[in-house]
């Protein structure tokens, strides 16, 4: 049943995102105004370059301190560029299943490279609570 559930139907479709030209406090003020873990990075055509955490974050503000410096740089210095993402319509259990094993908590979700997307575990758990209410 789960399975023929469609992830575009459940995943926010307006991450949070920056640009890896953005300062490191830019992206900071947004992850504390939206209260996510972190922010998408993209280029001007929304191609998905990398995320940045709040624990790059934190290693920015580490760096810049141990530097004694108030340049905190750029969000290209800090975003981690290796990164696993889904596709669109991709199957849920597969991406639960994915999730699970990398040990992620988000996934961005990309349609021929663009993002357009992203899903979370209480997404999926949104998921699962209402296939578990229609059934009951």
């Amino acid at each position: 049943m789960l399975r023929s559930v469609d992830l575009s139907d459940y995943m926010s479709r307006n991450p949070v995102s920056v640009s890896a030209t953005d300062n490191v406090f830019d992206a900071i003020e947004l992850i504390v105004e939206h209260k996510v873990s972190g922010v998408c990075v993209v280029d001007d055509q929304s191609t998905l370059l990398g995320v940045l955490s709040e624990l790059d974050c934190l290693r920015a503000i580490l760096n810049a301190s141990y530097n004694n410096t108030s340049d905190i740089g750029a969000v290209r210095d800090y975003m981690t560029e290796e990164v696993d993402s889904c596709k669109l319509h991709a199957d849920v259990v597969e991406v639960a299943d994915f999730m699970i094993k990398q040990g992620h908590r988000r996934l961005p979700v990309v349609d021929k490279g663009k993002l357009v997307g992203q899903i979370t575990c209480r997404q999926l758990l949104t998921v699962v609570s209402q296939f578990t209410n229609v059934a009951a």
